[in-house]
């Protein structure tokens, strides 16, 4: 049945717009769900985190760098009864492919979400000491680097015989688990490959829509586009669902295919009453952009669904000046479909307002916000947030008078009734009392109290009330029933007097504030990272307001009130409390530790290639493809570094190795933070102008076993002509064999005499450079 109820006080045009203002931020329940990611702002239940982010037009899971890692949720439970189909464009580009995007489906009943393991599991499987995805149904892996198909990294199966081997360009499905247990390989699909878990070879595709360099490809005429169809159908035969998989995309210009990767696939899991989706994505050692947009989520056997059919209401009464609340039941709606609920409750002052519903899903998904709110002469309707839940709010000058309006309900299918007629009598209420405080009947908004006191409250009425009622923070104080009340608890009080009828409006409010103890969220220690430099303990307390509070902070024998507490210059324990001005007594105290650093954190670092030693230009150079050793020089009690190489990478190592893989002139910015928090950073710069080196010894031994041939060292070089002459200038030995083991001393099979010899080096670097170079050597028997 429908049941009214008389709430706590009067409505005003500015508890109107409050309530306007939070419908406008409510989101939808249940099907149809449409999210297009194109704006600065999605639905509050379009829930994403780790590295994803909004970006022109997208969602964006992963940057296009290593050890990426994000994901999106949607916060919504979708019935599972008649299944789910979803579509969505998606867009990796950019990398050198890895590791690829999921689709993925869970327990709706799961109390906090958990993602599952990236790298190959894409978030979702369980990955080595990582646990998979809490409460997962299903995941949908559309795996570029081919790690989600595979055994590795404690996966459970993947395609026959592949092992721990890569199987990349796939698209495939993994079952249910929780932790570390489930998560099977259920089938896959190679996508540039043919046999039986293959395609023709006239539909391969990769899953990446292009390498590095490539932008996002979002006209399905272009090579690159991607969108995937996903339909989980109820199977009529069996236990859980279908599965099909529809791709459309583009591998050549104005050539856009539509193929099916997988059609009625079994997926013999029972699934819970209501699931929740999501997508996750991750990189590893290799990039990607991934992204995601355009995201729909609809029923699957939408044919079987049903409008619901709702009845006209009537012979109900509100109190008029007052909020009354209501529910509309299975009683007054029937909902036709299996595990539906009310989602929307939209309110219409005539029957022709009512519009017919829209052919576009998304149009369907929506509950407008301006229905939910109705604003007629005899009150306002108001659609709350509970299922079926309303307030009407007469106007007093309608007391006696009916009202009638008529409404619609949306089931969690998206299912919309016609329309029925909602009717309302409007009684009378009696005049609101004044609540006062006791002693002098003084009018107050607010009483501070300290610890044990209390506070005698008063109504004064305006007319004979047949009950009394008291409320603290909206709710009935049993036993208290005459016009006097002693508070002892902080809250907000009222007093509410009803007539004959059963009406009341609630008096004003006032409200009973004890100093407790402040919970401020303050940072515990306190921090100073200058050494001899003050801290503002003001600054970490949230909130601060010395016009209304008294702070006092006691330690190391010292009192600081309020503002003499933004210089504390020594370390040590303190106690923090506060009161209101308005009282003479302090709340319990909260203590706090100080911490001044006495030595400075330095940070400092030196680098070099590693094994050679080399730092720069003077001593050989540093090459775009040499591993370049960084070595950290900061201060001893550093436990976190920071490394941002200048070139679009980072490390966390403490001493890492790099590779920067071009020319340029690049700062390398060290920042280091020690136990407490502190941090500091320095710059030094590193430079690779070289795309090449030689080194030539200075002399050889034909006789030992070491060195016994003159041969230069030499990195970049694509060819290179060597040449010997004696220090007359007369020819002896030429080579250009990049593989040749150098001159061993001859000329015409006999070894000449020791002494000083000249060579001259002709040669071209990879990047195109001419090089050449010229020098003595020693001979030595």
């Amino acid at each position: 049945m429908l049941i009214g109820r008389v709430l706590k006080t009067q409505i005003t045009l500015i508890t109107f717009l409050t309530f306007f203002i939070q419908l406008s931020l409510k989101a939808q329940i249940g099907f149809p769900y449409c999210e297009s990611f194109d704006s600065n702002t999605t639905k509050s239940t379009t829930i994403f985190g780790a590295d994803a982010q909004l970006v022109n037009g997208a969602l964006r899971l992963t940057n296009n760098q290593v050890d990426q890692r994000g994901y999106v949720y949607i916060d919504i439970p979708f019935s599972s009864a008649y299944g789910i189909k979803t579509s969505f464009e998606y867009f990796s580009y950019g990398g050198d492919g890895a590791d690829g995007i999921a689709f993925f489906l869970f327990d709706a009943s799961i109390p906090n979400f958990a993602i599952g393991g990236f790298g190959g599991s894409l978030g979702y499987s369980k990955r080595n000491n990582e646990p998979g995805l809490a409460g997962a149904y299903l995941g949908v892996g559309f795996d570029e680097f081919g790690n989600f198909g595979n055994t590795a990294e404690g996966k459970s199966g993947g395609f026959p015989g592949a092992g721990e081997s890569y199987v990349p360009d796939a698209i495939v499905i993994r079952g249910p688990g929780n932790g570390f247990s489930g998560y099977e390989f259920i089938k896959g699909r190679k996508t540039m490959a043919s046999g039986p878990d293959g395609l023709a070879s006239d539909q391969f595709f990769p899953i990446s829509s292009g390498g590095i360099g490539t932008q996002r490809v979002t006209d399905l005429n272009e090579p690159g586009y991607r969108k995937a169809n996903i339909s989980l159908v109820p199977n009529p035969s069996g236990l859980g669902y279908l599965i099909t998989l529809v791709m459309d995309y583009t591998v050549f210009q104005n050539i856009h295919r539509t193929i099916t990767i997988f059609q009625d696939v079994p997926f013999p899991y029972e699934a819970p009453a209501n699931l929740k989706l999501g997508f996750s994505a991750s990189t590893g050692g290799f990039t990607n952009f991934h992204e995601i947009r355009n995201l729909t989520v609809e029923v699957a056997n939408d044919e079987d669904l049903q409008n619901p059919v709702g009845s006209d209401i009537d012979g109900l009464e509100s109190c008029a000046g007052a909020d009354n609340q209501y529910y509309i039941t299975k009683d007054n709606v029937e909902l036709l479909n299996e595990n539906a609920s009310i989602s929307c409750l939209q309110f219409f002052e005539s029957f022709e307002e009512i519009e017919s519903e829209s052919g576009d899903i998304c149009e369907q998904a929506k509950c407008d916000e301006l229905n939910r709110f109705l604003v007629m002469p005899e009150g306002v309707f108001e659609a709350t947030d509970e299922p079926g839940g309303f307030l009407f709010v007469p106007n007093q000058d309608f007391a006696g008078e009916e009202v009638t309006v008529y409404y619609t309900v949306t089931d969690n299918y998206g299912k919309r009734s016609q329309g029925n007629s909602l009717t309302i009598k409007i009684q009378e209420s009696p005049p609101a009392m004044k609540l006062v405080k006791s002693e002098g009947e003084e009018s107050v908004d607010e009483i501070f109290l300290c610890g044990g006191e209390s506070v005698l409250l008063k109504g004064i009425p305006e007319i004979a009330y047949t009950n009394i009622e008291w409320r603290k923070d909206g709710e009935k104080i049993q036993g208290a029933e005459d016009f006097e009340y002693n508070a002892k608890q902080s809250g907000t009080y009222t007093i509410l007097g009803f007539n004959e009828r059963g009406c009341s409006i609630a008096s004003n409010e006032i409200v009973i504030t004890f100093p407790d103890s402040p919970d401020y969220g303050i940072e515990n220690p306190i921090i100073g990272c200058e050494p001899g430099e003050g801290v503002d303990v003001t600054s970490y307390l949230e909130g601060y307001d010395p016009n209304t509070y008294d702070y006092l902070l006691v330690g190391n024998g010292n009192s600081y009130l309020n503002d003499e507490m933004k210089n504390i210059v020594d370390s040590g324990l303190y106690e923090l409390t506060v009161k209101p001005k308005t009282v003479d007594c302090y709340s319990d105290p909260i203590q706090i530790e100080i911490i001044i650093l006495e030595e400075e954190l330095i940070a400092d670092f030196k680098f070099s290639i590693r094994g050679l030693g080399i730092t720069g230009d003077e001593d050989g150079g540093i090459f775009p493809e040499d591993p370049v050793q960084f070595e950290n020089l900061s201060d001893n009690s550093s436990v976190n570094w920071q490394w941002d190489f200048g070139d679009g990478n980072t490390s966390e190592e403490e001493n890492p190795i790099h590779v920067f893989g071009k020319k340029g002139v690049f700062d390398i910015v060290l920042t280091v933070e020690n136990e407490l928090g502190c941090t500091a950073s320095v710059t030094k710069q590193l430079s690779i102008t070289k795309s090449y080196r030689i080194m030539v010894p200075t002399g050889f031994t034909p006789l030992e076993e070491e060195n016994k041939t003159f041969v230069p060292k030499f990195k970049g070089i694509v060819n290179m002509q060597l040449s010997i002459f004696n220090m007359w200038g007369e020819f002896i030995f030429q080579t250009d064999d990049l593989s040749s083991i150098g001159w061993d001393g001859t000329l015409k099979g006999n070894l000449l005499d020791a002494g000083v010899y000249v060579f001259r080096i002709d040669a071209e670097a990879k990047d195109g450079e001419k090089v050449t170079k010229t020098g003595k050597f020693r001979l030595i028997r």
